[in-house]
C-alpha cells in the first residue's frame, strides 16, 4: 500500500556543484566523461530508515555518500539479520553489483539524514569503456573492498568487545573508501552500537577504553581519530592495556 510519501528515487534531484566536487572519482575523468557523469549523476536526501538498495532488486545506480551514514546488511528470513559493514561520507558502493549487472544481495540502508548520489549503471559502464582515470579508480575501490570484508569477517570472530569496537572504527576511517570523513567521524554511540552489533552502553565503555589510549577523542556528534595506526593494530584485549 502507498504511503504517499515520494521515494527515494522521486526525491532525487541534480547534484549541486559543491556536491559534484564532493566526489572524489569525478576529478580523475577526462574531460568527455566529467561532462557525462557531472550531466547524469543525481542526489536524493534520505531519511533514517530509507533503503538506497535492497536485496534481490536490479542494479540502475551506482551510489554514493556525499554526507551521512548507511549501513549494509543482509536480509535473510531464514537465520538473524547481519550487519556487514557502514558506509561513511565519500565512500562510494555496489560496484561489483554492478560490473555483473546482477540483483543486489545486501541492503543499504540510511541510519540518519544522508545525501545520497547515484550515477546511472550505463554511465558506469561507458566510463568503464571509455576513462583509464576512472578504471584506476574502480580497481582501487575493488582492492580496498576485498580488504575492508577480509577484515570484517575477522571482526565478527573477536569476542572482546573492545576489539570490536576498535577494529570497526578503524575500518569506517579507510581514507580511500570513505575520503569525506578525514579525522572526525560524525556518529553516535547509537549508530556505532547498530553497525558493531553490541549495546550502547557496552559501546561506550569501549570508547572510554581507546580514548584513554590516546586513540580516539570522544568529541560532540563524533569520534575524532588521533591514531588510526594503533586502532588498526588492536588485535587482542593486550593491545588495550597501558604500557
Amino acid at each position: 500500500m502507498s504511503t504517499g510519501v515520494p521515494s527515494l528515487r522521486q526525491r532525487a534531484r541534480p547534484a549541486s556543484a559543491r556536491e559534484l566536487d564532493e566526489i572524489p572519482w569525478i576529478h580523475n575523468l577526462e574531460p568527455a566523461g566529467r561532462r557525462r557523469a557531472e550531466a547524469e549523476i543525481v542526489v536524493s536526501e534520505a531519511v533514517p530508515g530509507d533503503y538506497i538498495c535492497r536485496v534481490g532488486r536490479p542494479v540502475t545506480y551506482w551510489f554514493g555518500l556525499i554526507d551521512g551514514l548507511l549501513k549494509m546488511s543482509n536480509d535473510d528470513s531464514q537465520g538473524p539479520v547481519m550487519t556487514f559493514t557502514g558506509v561513511a561520507p565519500g565512500g562510494w558502493f555496489g560496484e561489483g553489483t554492478a560490473l555483473k549487472r546482477e540483483k543486489y544481495r545486501y541492503n543499504i540502508q540510511a541510519l540518519r539524514k544522508s545525501v545520497v548520489a547515484g550515477l546511472p549503471v550505463e554511465s558506469f559502464h561507458w566510463l568503464l569503456d571509455n576513462s583509464i582515470g576512472f578504471n584506476r579508480f574502480v580497481m582501487r575501490q575493488l582492492n580496498e573492498r576485498l580488504g575492508q570484508f577480509i577484515a570484517a569477517r575477522e571482526i565478527d570472530r573477536i569476542s572482546n568487545p573492545d576489539v570490536r569496537v576498535a577494529r570497526s572504527l578503524a575500518a569506517l576511517f579507510n581514507p580511500e573508501l570513505y575520503p569525506g570523513v578525514g579525522h572526525m567521524l560524525r556518529i553516535t554511540q547509537q549508530e556505532l552500537a547498530y553497525l558493531v552489533g553490541l549495546s550502547r552502553q557496552r559501546v561506550n565503555e569501549a570508547l572510554s577504553t581507546l580514548q584513554a589510549l590516546n586513540a580516539i577523542r570522544i568529541e560532540y556528534g563524533g569520534v575524532r581519530v588521533l591514531d588510526l595506526q594503533a586502532l588498526r593494530g588492536v588485535s587482542s584485549a593486550q593491545d588495550l592495556q597501558r604500557p
